[in-house]
């Protein structure tokens, strides 16, 4: 008998948002992995580090940080390898993702390489995006509105049409592009229903209006909140 790969979704950042699901799951079994910067310390594994009870097996998997995808993905083969082994032997394995396994998350690649060999079970987590609406009092879109989820790193032309035909958009993984993503922003008229938040729910939140946010200052783990109406309760 095989053991189980799960994906646990641990959540945007507090570590009182961990659903019981995960918490149990990552509690009850001796293997754990998690993604860690390629030369630096894991973001996941610190979000859940009040809730170890006991010691474990653990396993970095350090992702390289580039804009090519070759380097990553041959970490995430090497990852696999390293997993399939323990899941041979038939000890189940927890994996670490931030906010969702399966919105923009990072354990996607793993599943991909693993579920048709051996069992894997995804347990759901609280996504940026419903962190950072909480987090801002801002409803993403009520009755019949569109939400569009926007990746910042998109060409600016992409961005600007994709706007025009939403209703309520998430602008994700600012960082770099921030100066840019505003210009278009305010290029549209809708610097007045934009909100600026950064690392939501972490000890490091900041709330700032998107005119007096610098240019070069904002971090990846920041996102915008835009309803054409103001408020999607209007």
């Amino acid at each position: 008998m095989t053991g189980t790969l799960y994906g646990l979704g641990i959540g945007p950042g507090d570590p009182d948002l961990i659903t019981l699901k995960a918490l149990k799951l990552l509690q009850a079994t001796k293997v754990l992995a998690y993604p860690a910067l390629e030369d630096g310390d894991s973001l996941a594994r610190a979000i859940i580090a009040p809730h170890l009870n006991e010691p474990k097996t653990e396993i970095a998997v350090r992702i390289p940080m580039t804009v090519e995808r070759a380097p990553a993905q041959a970490a995430y083969d090497d990852a696999a390898v390293e997993l399939s082994e323990h899941l041979k032997k038939g000890e189940d394995v927890v994996v670490l993702c931030e906010g969702d396994p399966f919105f923009y998350g990072s354990f996607m690649y793993l599943f991909g390489r693993i579920a048709e060999t051996y069992p894997v079970e995804v347990i759901p987590g609280v996504s940026s995006l419903t962190a950072c609406a909480t987090a801002l009092q801002s409803p993403l879109s009520a009755r019949n509105d569109i939400l569009t989820v926007l990746p910042a790193p998109l060409p600016s032309e992409i961005l600007r049409d994709r706007l025009r035909d939403t209703d309520s958009a998430a602008i994700m993984k600012v960082g770099r592009h921030f100066a840019r993503v505003r210009d278009v922003i305010l290029d549209l008229g809708l610097g007045e229903n934009a909100r600026y938040i950064e690392r939501a729910t972490m000890e490091a939140e900041r709330i700032l209006p998107l005119t007096e946010v610098p240019e070069d200052a904002a971090p990846y783990f920041s996102m915008i909140l835009i309803h054409k109406r103001g408020q999607a309760w209007k």
